[in-house]
């Protein structure tokens, strides 16, 4: 199946001025997405995750610099190119209505002085204007996150974590695209809402949406995702079936990630990630690496059947 989203060597780097160096958030990462896939983005905190999102959408402030491509496909016109899309693109034909986003801390994204309600409404309005009774659609996309219609009048600091997460998944629903980021969707939650939050991006992927989920919660991961794609210091080290890299990961670093939940152990990796502003030569993650001097491992990804790897050849 075509995908609808095709990353390809994808790199983001941030100028800090004044001699400073800079920061390489996001080296080389490819990546496709198809409808029906869930592909779930992990990996330690500050490894360039959200940077890769907000890329996509052009969300990035003007020191960013960027290279490589993202192609989207569009249902009835040409595809678009994401890095080098100027605005009026990426505002008036991407965001919402091609790509919906479902931001980290959702209730703080809402507008604090409008109802729930009152914000689904607008987004349809805004997104759908051939709908002729938007209030109707807002309505059934309450209903298919699951969301009471009691919560659609109250304003954001009236909602639960949960409820708020809802209300943000309704709104990247609102424009009806065919491809969904979800941006450390779960941060804050308890894990019922947890699982509730990701099941919810389960069932869009099983309409025949693509989703890229963005967390570092490899239980959620491990419970939703079609798709695994593991990264360390802005590269990707690991990709691949999900199932299959839970089961038998190849890369130490994925490795020390599950040995990290407590059905591995709580077996913390030692060490800690290199500043993304002195990544060394080679292979990042060597200095933490339990086989790095047996290994000749390399940065860049290798194809293995239909696994990806960063590493020595997979035993």
């Amino acid at each position: 199946m075509s995908p609808l989203l095709d990353v390809r060597e994808l790199s983001v780097r941030f100028r800090l001025g004044r001699g400073r160096p800079e920061v390489h958030a996001v080296t080389d990462v490819s990546f496709a997405l198809a409808p029906g896939e869930l592909l779930a983005l992990v990996g330690e905190s500050g490894c360039g995750k959200s940077v890769l999102a907000s890329a996509l959408l052009g969300l990035l402030p003007g020191n960013a610099i960027l290279r490589g491509e993202a192609v989207l496909a569009t249902p009835d016109q040409e595809p678009v190119e994401l890095v080098s899309a100027p605005e009026s693109v990426l505002s008036q034909r991407v965001r919402g209505r091609l790509v919906g986003l479902v931001p980290q801390s959702a209730a703080a994204h809402l507008t604090p002085v409008r109802t729930a309600g009152a914000q689904l409404v607008e987004a349809v309005r805004v997104l759908r204007p051939e709908e002729p009774d938007p209030h109707w659609i807002a309505e059934g996309l309450a209903e298919r996150v699951g969301l009471d219609p009691v919560f659609l009048k109250r304003y954001p600091h009236e909602l639960s974590g949960g409820t708020a997460q809802r209300v943000a998944v309704a709104l990247a629903l609102a424009g009806d695209p065919p491809v969904v980021l979800a941006d450390e969707p779960t941060a804050g939650l308890d894990r019922p809402l947890v699982e509730r939050t990701v099941d919810l991006l389960a069932g869009l992927a099983e309409e025949g949406r693509a989703v890229l989920l963005i967390t570092h919660d490899l239980s959620a991961a491990s419970r939703v995702a079609t798709d695994l794609a593991v990264m360390y210091a802005s590269r990707l080290v690991e990709r691949g079936p999900a199932a299959e890299l839970f089961e038998t990961p190849w890369h130490p670093y994925t490795e020390g990630l599950l040995g990290a939940l407590p059905g591995g152990g709580f077996r913390a990796i030692p060490g800690h990630p290199p500043e993304l502003t002195a990544l060394p030569a080679g292979c990042a993650f060597r200095p933490r690496c339990p086989v790095a001097d047996d290994c000749g491992g390399s940065p860049e990804l290798v194809r293995h059947g239909d696994r990806y790897l960063a590493c020595g050849p997979p035993c």
